[in-house]
């Protein structure tokens, strides 16, 4: 990954030095040797600091909501996770292509600098192996879909069969059963929010669930309050989530989002697609529920 790594600061250097971009966004350094965070370089001084390695993991994407009310233009490194988030705002008129210059790099996966913080710090009973990051193993997707220029040795997706094989083992359990495991793990949740903040699809101006005036859900972490608060986004996410995994990676109590994601996903998938979301740009589309479209099922009403 050096060579990749000096590949970027390079083309960081000449974007910034040319002025063809004002802001250029990467990883860098973190308190810790395996933690890295998002980076900002707005001068050819500051390219140094950039790094790309295998702890490289958070999808870079929801941070241009930083800047989606500027004019600035703006570099990024994307994985094919990453990518897949652009094309998410594009969609959702968050940014336009033209203040984007995107660097791809083909992705054999990243490590989890989680599972090494928690391992450090004492209170994990076992230790956890640092390898491919789980949400790694169910990428299908791992070659940037949107780029101006690709880095690196393209990758072997894995098959969608291996992505879903836990929704179609779930979807065997009766009703009741689906019920009280959610009923189960969404008692843990602590509405933290960390799911929320993580994900790219989230990118509401003003969240539901921070409106006071009318206050549409409680605040308590209550069973009733954690379910209406997973269904809402769950069904906000359905045909917008790229699966990148991020949600579940940073819940700090692991609650399975990314079983309720890929579930609605798969639906949206059979009974609107064959769609899949953030796999291709074209301006002016929209996600399936997004549209009307009178051939829509309606079975349902």
């Amino acid at each position: 990954m050096k060579e990749i790594n000096a590949k970027v600061r390079e083309i960081a250097s000449k974007l910034l030095g040319n002025g063809d971009i004002d802001v250029f966004m990467a990883w860098e350094q973190g308190d810790y040797e395996y933690q890295r965070k998002p980076f900002f370089a707005r001068s050819k001084d500051e390219v140094e600091k950039i790094i790309f390695d295998e702890y490289c993991i958070h999808n870079l994407s929801t941070s241009l909501l930083k800047f989606r009310d500027s004019q600035q233009k703006i570099g990024i490194v994307v994985k094919g996770c990453d990518s897949r988030g652009i094309i998410r705002l594009l969609e959702d008129n968050q940014f336009s292509r033209e203040r984007l210059y995107i660097v791809g790099i083909n992705c054999s996966g990243m490590k989890d600098p989680l599972i090494a913080m928690k391992s450090d710090s004492g209170f994990q009973k076992t230790f956890e192996e640092e390898g491919l990051a789980a949400k790694c193993s169910f990428c299908v997707y791992p070659n940037p879909v949107i780029a101006d220029e690709v880095l690196g040795d393209e990758q072997t997706p894995r098959s969608k069969d291996e992505k879903y094989a836990k929704v179609k083992e779930f979807e065997e359990k009766s009703i009741q059963e689906r019920y009280e495991y959610f009923e189960s793990v969404l008692s843990t949740c602590i509405r933290c929010y960390a799911c929320r903040q993580a994900c790219v699809a989230c990118n509401c101006r003003t969240c539901i669930f921070d409106e006071t005036k009318p206050q549409w859900v409680g605040r308590e972490t209550s069973l009733s309050d954690n379910m209406m608060y997973h269904l809402v986004r769950a069904l906000h996410m359905a045909g917008r989530c790229i699966e990148c995994g991020e949600c579940q990676r940073v819940c700090p109590v692991d609650i399975p989002l990314m079983l309720i994601n890929s579930k609605l996903a798969k639906d949206v998938d059979n009974f609107f697609g064959p769609y899949e979301a953030g796999i291709k740009y074209e301006e002016g589309s929209k996600p399936p529920l997004s549209s009307y479209q009178e051939s829509d099922p309606d079975d349902f009403i």
